[in-house]
């Protein structure tokens, strides 16, 4: 019954992931009607992610690729054994990721 649907009961939450991050939250930032949970921040693990509600008010939480992370940071010159510190993936992904792009 409609009375018993509680609206942002933050229950539950849908997750994705997108590769270019930034692209998509500037397209969050364009649009008028989207209603933050939190706009974009960035966990201890380096992943930046952001929380929206949809039109029904579920929890949409959009994240950076781990990927894309690990890959960010190998680029930059860390060895994989700092990566894997500094985004608290073990070495098994950091080289996975290593093969997958060539860095």
């Amino acid at each position: 019954p409609k009375e018993e649907i509680v609206e942002k009961s933050n229950n539950m939450e849908l997750y994705f992931e997108v590769d270019d991050f930034d692209a998509f939250a500037e397209t969050l930032e364009k649009r008028g009607d989207i209603v933050y949970v939190n706009r974009p921040m960035m966990h201890d693990w380096k992943q930046r992610v952001v929380r929206i509600y949809d039109p029904d008010f579920h929890i949409i939480e959009i994240g950076e690729s781990m990927a894309i992370v690990v890959k960010h940071y190998l680029e930059k010159g860390l060895s994989p054994e700092e990566v894997s510190k500094v985004t608290q993936h073990p070495m098994k992904f950091i080289n996975m990721v290593r093969r997958k792009y060539g860095v």
